[in-house]
């Protein structure tokens, strides 16, 4: 079993934080790589990326949105209580180097991810402008710990009750207008790094974004995960999660993320929620 330490729910309730006990995992977790975990027999199988990693406690940091069956199994289980399995580190960690000014987008809980890869980016020497967007302000997680590792942090959220009114792009194209960035990492819905995809094309901007298909095995085995990179099929959980965001076919990766709705009320609804399809 691996125990959870410490609970906490985040923004409207339905955003949860768990440290857990996984000190064979943390010693070697790096930036961008994943768990897939199982809260018991009968749960579902559920890949998410480590929002942060303590190998002195031998404890991950998970966080997750309640969006459906299998995340509302997670959410009832209290500080104490433990996973059943926990798998990883899966995918390949994020490569990190100097490369000058670098900007960071985060959308929901995608934030979770892109904290330990921007702690990263900036710990090498980067500049880091770090641009995080939510639905409302209740919505919005980890701006502290965001702000921590960036020189800038901009904020949007889509009905303006904090930050700057509208979506992640529209911040964006401010600061690809006036900056010589070198990178850009976005992170957080599907449809969200598609169209911060189409807008750093524009601008020659290099773009990487960490893709969350549905995962079964994590081990590239199953095949579930398939995606279209450059025209080639590629495996998120091995060969990624992170691609190149200019190549990949995100048409085609929603359309799969569908398909494995059976009615679209049922069957891994909760990464369809929260892919924002």
């Amino acid at each position: 079993m691996f125990k959870i330490v410490k609970r906490q729910e985040m923004s409207d309730g339905n955003v949860i934080l768990n440290e857990i006990e996984a000190p064979r995992i943390a010693k070697k977790a790096k930036p961008g790589q994943f768990v897939i975990m199982k809260a018991n027999e009968e749960g579902e199988r559920i890949p998410l990326t480590m929002a942060d990693t303590d190998p002195e406690k031998g404890t991950i940091t998970v966080i997750y949105m309640v969006v459906g069956k299998s995340t509302a199994l997670f959410k009832s289980l209290k500080e104490s209580d433990g996973y059943q399995d926990i798998i990883g580190p899966l995918g390949k960690p994020t490569h990190l180097e100097k490369l000058g000014t670098v900007v960071c987008v985060g959308g929901g809980t995608g934030i979770a991810v892109l904290h330990p890869i921007t702690r990263g980016l900036k710990e090498v020497g980067n500049r880091v402008i770090s641009i995080l967007g939510a639905r409302s302000k209740d919505l919005l997680i980890l701006e502290d710990h965001m702000r921590a590792v960036s020189d800038e942090l901009h904020i949007t959220t889509d009905d303006g009750s904090y930050g700057r009114k509208g979506f992640v792009t529209d911040a964006l194209k401010d600061v690809l207008e006036k900056e010589d960035v070198k990178l850009v990492v976005a992170i957080g819905p599907v449809p969200m790094m598609k169209f911060v995809s189409k807008l750093t094309e524009q601008y020659n901007a290099p773009t990487m974004v960490s893709l969350n298909p549905i995962m079964v095995d994590g081990t590239g085995m199953c095949g579930g995960c398939r995606v279209t990179v450059g025209g080639e099929t590629r495996f998120a959980c091995v060969d990624g999660p992170e691609f190149d965001g200019h190549k990949v076919d995100y048409d085609e990766l929603m359309k799969r993320l569908q398909a494995y709705c059976e009615d679209e009320k049922r069957c891994h609804e909760d990464y369809c929620r929260m892919q924002g399809i």
